[in-house]
């Protein structure tokens, strides 16, 4: 990659390489780091974007979810819009009853395994699989009778677009959480969906704000304000605290976006977004893509033969994801995977826990779903595999998000190579990934600065604020410099009235007319027929 590739150049390479044409719906994301994630911006150079030393980790996602998914135009997008819904129900971003998880999982054994055959699919087939954070044999049970006695006869394609309709109709389709706390110090997650704005806490979804109720988004340090203007002239701000001032300004940058995807007929209507205050200068942010209706428009025209889809299989494991992403590792030299696992691997591990990456999960469910006690990976592994027959609850995910879910496939392939089994990562681990976790880190650094020295984030906070003051300083006195220059040029000219009258007459303007402005009249007057002449002679 060329140092001062843009964003775009590298996204219309992934785009090419996947023959997908309905492609702003998606993006690249990378965790930089400070294991904070971004969306790669496409109007800047990739390199200068990444932080960190070579070989990059990025990951392709759909950033802006369709608002009907059934009603994208070609296959290939609905089986990538598929695969990241179904990622989304693995890491428990997508909350479901029971009865709707089983049909969701149902859906995705017809898409990936075909009809039910006795002959190869024993007793218990289902319990092979991993389609959420936790399982219980009531739920297997379910699922693998709907796959048995409802979905038989439907195509991979035909599943895939029942299970699209079926996840958007949930109240959480779409939903890419942010770890924040409310006023109260409560913890919730805030979200930006094809609908709204939603803020959800536990399990529940306790705000729900329409796009065009949404009037200005704005952050300063860690705090995050949402302006809402409801009926009958009703406003309201909305105040919730990141844990880190580059988590705010990610959730901020990622408001504006989905606003104007969203809310926008036209990309010619968007506009450069300041969140600045008299001080500071803050940071100036633009949408650079196009809007979703514009998309849609530019969909409808796409007339070409359906591009070829390779379907990868479920993998069949209990404690990994059923989700394989980008090429199988069969389309890879057999000489050469060794090389590109063990260089995949190094990119990776820095990278492996993100604190702004964390399912949704509230604090009540998981101090009870953790135990009083610790286990090792075989006790971590059983709880993991359990889930309440009453509703699917991914506040009870251990799981952090994975900053580059292909290392779980390699990490499967190389285990099981070596005869050992594929576990999650031990609690650990998993409790370091936590937002609170991360918090309590960063509270015990700011009450003890001496540790360490400023960090990074803090020492670009202190240089931020002195620029800004030095800024004003500047813009101070060229103001300053320019009155009274406007003031000179006023009360030398032949400009009548009162006010000009009496500073006229005031000894000090006499003194300063006659000793100062005249002679540099006379000297600049001079220097400009000494130029006229030169020019005039050549």
């Amino acid at each position: 990659l060329q140092r001062d590739a843009k964003g775009q150049y590298l996204f219309d390479l992934l785009c090419h390489h996947l023959n997908l044409l309905e492609k702003d719906y998606f993006g690249i994301r990378f965790v930089d780091p400070d294991k904070q994630r971004h969306w790669l911006e496409f109007t800047k150079s990739v390199v200068k974007q990444m932080r960190a030393q070579p070989p990059f980790t990025m990951c392709f996602r759909v950033k802006f979810y369709p608002t009907d998914p059934a009603a994208l135009k070609e296959e290939i997008t609905r089986y990538l819009v598929f695969l990241q819904i179904k990622r989304d129900l693995y890491h428990g971003r997508l909350l479901c009853k029971t009865s709707d998880a089983a049909l969701l999982a149902a859906y995705i054994l017809q898409a990936e395994i075909g009809d039910y055959d006795p002959g190869k699919h024993p007793e218990g087939y289902s319990s092979k699989f991993q389609f959420f954070p936790k399982h219980s044999e009531k739920l297997e049970r379910k699922i693998a009778e709907i796959h048995k006695s409802e979905l038989s006869g439907q195509t991979p394609a035909t599943s895939e677009l029942n299970f699209l309709r079926k996840a958007q109709t949930l109240e959480t389709y779409g939903v890419d959480p942010h770890p924040c706390k409310d006023v109260s110090g409560n913890a919730a997650f805030l979200a930006f969906t094809p609908f709204g704005f939603v803020v959800l806490q536990g399990n529940k979804r306790v705000h729900f704000i329409k796009w065009n109720e949404v009037t200005k988004m704005k952050f300063e340090g860690k705090t995050f304000y949402l302006y809402v203007s409801q009926k009958e002239e009703k406003k309201i701000v909305l105040t919730y605290f990141a844990p880190t001032p580059e988590a705010c300004k990610h959730l901020w940058k990622c408001g504006i976006e989905n606003q104007a995807f969203y809310k926008l007929e036209k990309s010619s209507q968007v506009r450069t977004v300041s969140s600045s205050n008299l001080f500071f200068k803050g940071s100036r942010f633009r949408y650079s893509g196009r809007v979703a209706k514009e998309v849609m428009e530019s969909s409808a025209k796409i007339k070409r033969e359906p591009p070829e889809i390779h379907r990868a299989g479920l993998v069949p494991s209990r404690s990994c994801p059923s989700i394989t992403h980008g090429p199988r590792l069969s389309s890879v030299p057999r000489t050469r995977r060794r090389a590109v696992h063990i260089s995949i691997m190094e990119g990776l591990e820095s990278l492996r826990d993100s604190a702004h990456s964390t399912p949704v999960r509230s604090a009540s469910h998981g101090d009870a779903f953790a135990g009083p006690g610790r286990g090792g990976r075989a006790e971590s592994s059983e709880r993991v595999a359990v889930i309440a027959d009453e509703s699917y609850s991914p506040a009870d995910s251990v799981l952090p998000t994975p900053v580059a879910e292909h290392s779980l496939e390699l990490m499967l392939l190389s285990r099981q190579a070596n005869g050992a089994p594929c576990s999650i990562e031990e609690e650990k681990e998993s409790e370091a990934g936590t937002p609170a976790a991360e918090a309590e880190v960063g509270e015990l650094r700011a009450l003890c600065p001496g540790a360490g020295g400023l960090g990074p984030a803090q020492a670009q906070q202190v240089n931020k604020f002195v620029l800004s003051v030095l800024r004003l300083l500047l813009v101070t006195v060229g103001l300053l410099f320019v009155l009274l220059l406007l003031l000179i040029v006023l009360t030398e000219s032949d400009l009548d009235t009162a006010f000009f009258r009496d500073i006229r007459q005031t000894p000090e303007f006499e003194q300063f007319h006659y000793q100062y402005f005249c002679p540099l009249r006379r000297w600049f007057a001079c220097k400009l027929r000494a130029v006229v002449s030169l020019l005039i002679d050549t």
